[in-house]
């Protein structure tokens, strides 16, 4: 499933960043990729996503994204690497994880596909600075088509 995983996500490379959406080609944000991804994947998503503000949930200090990850997916080690993991990013230290990515290539060539504001979808290296910056990683639920 890792390779559909991938092919699915770099499908959306180009995809510009609109806040909320989640439609290849026409825009999203980087939950709306990996839902996207997920519906592509294995079918129609888990549960509806609420509105939600450009500042996620920073005020309220609360981990929406780490905790909706965990009623969905199975969490891994951050050294557990394989491709298709969504990759849940912790921007500043001491802030709530809120930017998240899927993972695409490996060891020397290790990145990951995700959609940013100014830049839309893009595949990017998985360097030093994202890794510090990794809160954690999951993978797609199993035997999911």
């Amino acid at each position: 499933m890792s390779t559909r995983i991938v092919s699915a996500a770099r499908g959306w490379i180009g995809t510009p960043y609109r806040h909320q959406a989640s439609l290849r080609g026409a825009g999203c944000d980087c939950l709306g990729l990996v839902r996207g991804v997920w519906r592509e994947v294995i079918g129609p998503e888990p549960e509806t996503v609420p509105a939600y503000t450009r500042d996620w949930s920073e005020p309220q200090g609360e981990e929406a994204l780490l905790a909706a990850a965990l009623r969905h997916m199975a969490r891994k080690p951050l050294e557990d690497e394989a491709p298709g993991d969504v990759l849940l990013f912790r921007m500043r230290d001491g802030s709530v994880a809120k930017h998240l990515g899927l993972q695409a290539g490996l060891g020397a060539a290790a990145s990951f596909v995700h959609a940013y504001s100014g830049h839309g979808v893009v595949e990017s290296r998985l360097s030093r600075p994202w890794r510090r910056r990794l809160a954690a990683r999951f993978a797609f639920p199993e035997g999911a088509s």
